[in-house]
């Protein structure tokens, strides 16, 4: 079973979506977890505690001076012994206690003292979700480590839309399995480059491609998922950094090469999910360039270094996993672009089903053949393909 005997603490709070609650801790259950459940006093309003009790099959505790932990130190008993504590819902005001340090109640107080990681699903209005408090808060939280599961864009139970809905359970459920997983690349070094390259034109303008980095910011996040140290050299993005992984923000093609080049060097994986600029402006101009009435303006295009090929190239290269985005012809062309840049996995799409949007569909090239990754959220297949590049590695 995914989650067989693994100890996990499901904390609950008093947002509405405590009823999921329920769903959540019964896939644990089937999956093999063993769970204790931590309930705060609004969430009892919400879920009863015999319901969890029913579900987790143990005694749910819910007071900071609950007599049955035999000391008296519930808030440090309750979870020593686990691997992980999950918190769905959690609300703004168990955010900002978290985020603060505050301990008033027993979930909050054992978040404080625990040794283990923490994940939160936040679950709460649009606008308390969007307050600058709450955001302060949610970065405070991603700063010290805890993992923030969504929230999800949907209905809520104001009766409005937007940002703030909690995950549904299945997706919490395989954000935990993932978080307590078997980590393949563990003591592994892996540099990942995302996003897209600006190549200025003059001061204010430029060429760029078209990248929202979101598949390579998931690929850092599940190498780091599975144990490795992540290097991510980001191109010019709004991504929020994965846990545990070095982010290093560039802008041009050159940028990015001396980067890359730079932490590949001495890495055992590197992956090239970058959608680099083929060239940059030779006669880039220092200066606003004026509108001339009509007059044409040449721009001279120079090409940018090949950042896989020279990682590649290296005296003692990482194993390099490239990534090509395709028009027409995916197979022809991504096997073309594997010989040539001599890399032994490379993972393709068609560009008009992949940017922008927040799931994909890969097929991996290697000496083997090709594996085809269906359809799926895009961390959905940075795991897989994670999982692929571990069965590659020499051991």
């Amino acid at each position: 079973m995914q989650l067989d005997r693994k100890r996990i603490l499901l904390g609950i709070t008093g947002g509405i979506a405590a009823y999921k609650a329920a769903t959540l801790c019964r896939l644990f259950i089937r999956a093999g977890a063993d769970v204790q459940v931590v309930m705060t006093d609004a969430a009892c309003r919400l879920v009863t505690p015999a319901t969890m009790q029913a579900l987790s099959g143990k005694p749910v505790f819910t007071d900071l001076w609950d007599s049955r932990v035999p000391d008296g130190m519930g808030h440090i008993e309750l979870s020593r012994d686990r691997e992980l504590v999950v918190v769905a819902p959690a609300t703004a005001d168990f955010l900002a206690k978290v985020a603060n340090g505050l301990a008033d109640d027993l979930l909050a107080t054992l978040c404080l003292a625990r040794d283990c990681p923490l994940l939160v699903a936040p679950a709460m209005n649009r606008q308390m979700w969007e307050n600058a408090a709450t955001q302060r808060n949610v970065a405070t939280l991603r700063a010290d480590g805890v993992t923030i599961l969504g929230p999800a864009s949907g209905d809520q139970a104001c009766r409005e839309v937007g940002m703030g809905r909690m995950l549904e359970p299945e997706d919490i459920f395989a954000e935990v399995v993932a978080a307590l997983g078997p980590k393949p690349l563990a003591g592994k070094r892996v540099v990942v480059t995302a996003g897209p390259t600006f190549e200025p034109i003059d001061t204010v303008r430029g060429i760029t491609n078209l990248s929202s980095g979101k598949m390579g910011f998931a690929v850092a996040q599940a190498a780091a998922e599975a144990g490795a140290k992540v290097a991510l050299v980001a191109g010019p993005v709004s991504l929020t950094t994965p846990p545990g992984v070095e982010r290093q923000d560039v802008v041009t093609a050159r940028e990015m090469y001396d980067a890359a080049l730079a932490r590949a060097k001495g890495a055992d994986v590197f992956i090239g999910v970058a959608a680099v600029a083929d060239y940059h402006v030779a006669n880039r101009k220092g200066h606003k360039i004026k509108k001339a009435d009509g007059a044409p303006l040449a721009i001279e295009l120079a090409e940018n270094p090949d950042i896989l090929a020279a990682v590649a190239a290296l005296s003692k290269a990482p194993f390099c996993v490239g990534f090509a985005a395709e028009s027409e012809n995916l197979r022809e062309h991504a096997q073309a672009k594997r010989r040539k840049k001599r890399v032994p996995l490379l993972a393709a799409n068609l560009v008009q089903e992949a940017f922008g949007r927040d799931d994909n569909a890969l097929t991996l090239f290697d000496d083997s053949g090709e594996t085809a990754l269906p359809r799926a959220p895009k961390i959905v297949l940075a795991r897989q393909l994670v999982a692929h590049i571990a069965k590659l590695l020499p051991r």
